[in-house]
């Protein structure tokens, strides 16, 4: 069996890598074209908040872009020889920063949570978290999955407003057995 050195097992670690962000970049460019979709029927809206860590990742694009750049121009390597980093470089350096410039919140066909968008129509169940922040736990209909938002203190009443609006107008109904009390669906907001 012949060994591997060390640098052709680098390389092979940089490609598998470099396909697992081919595959986030996708999923990202894949939330702004459902954005893009769905921002004209924003009912309210904010920007999100950015992590703790947003800086030190902004400074890993940083880090990938010189080792692109390294690589092509400097050593006159193919680009296809980059393909990990350049992947890296294209998250962490423009993909990922510019999600935080989808507007979370109501839209008039479901919920932009912090991760994802959530249809009326999957949504099973909401729950309030008030400590230390104002979030909103969507509950899937036939999943056992959950998704938050983060909400800010300025649009939290008018959230729960809309909320009750699209519950009174079927927009948003919990009719499964677990939810179904016999009472006033808008109560649960």
């Amino acid at each position: 069996m012949a060994e591997i050195d060390f640098a052709t097992a680098l390389e092979m670690a940089l490609i598998g890598l470099g396909v697992g962000f081919l595959v986030a970049n996708g999923w990202i460019v894949a939330q702004f074209v459902q954005y893009y979709r769905y921002r004209k029927t924003a009912l309210v809206t904010w920007p999100t908040r950015k992590p703790p860590h947003y800086r030190f990742l902004l400074g890993l694009g940083v880090v990938f872009g010189v080792l692109v750049f390294v690589k092509v121009v400097l050593q006159q390597r193919a680009p296809v020889e980059a393909f990990g980093e350049g992947m890296m470089l294209l998250y962490y350096g423009y993909l990922w920063p510019m999600t935080f410039r989808i507007g979370r919140g109501l839209y008039e066909d479901g919920i932009w949570t912090d991760t994802r968008f959530v249809p009326y129509a999957k949504i099973g169940g909401l729950s309030w978290r008030e400590d230390p922040d104002i979030t909103l736990v969507i509950i899937y209909r036939l999943r056992s999955l959950a998704r938050r938002l983060w909400v800010p203190q300025r649009h939290y009443g008018e959230v729960r407003r809309r909320l009750r609006d699209k519950i009174a107008t079927h927009d948003l109904h919990f009719t499964m057995k677990a939810f179904d009390l016999g009472g006033d669906e808008r109560e649960v907001v």
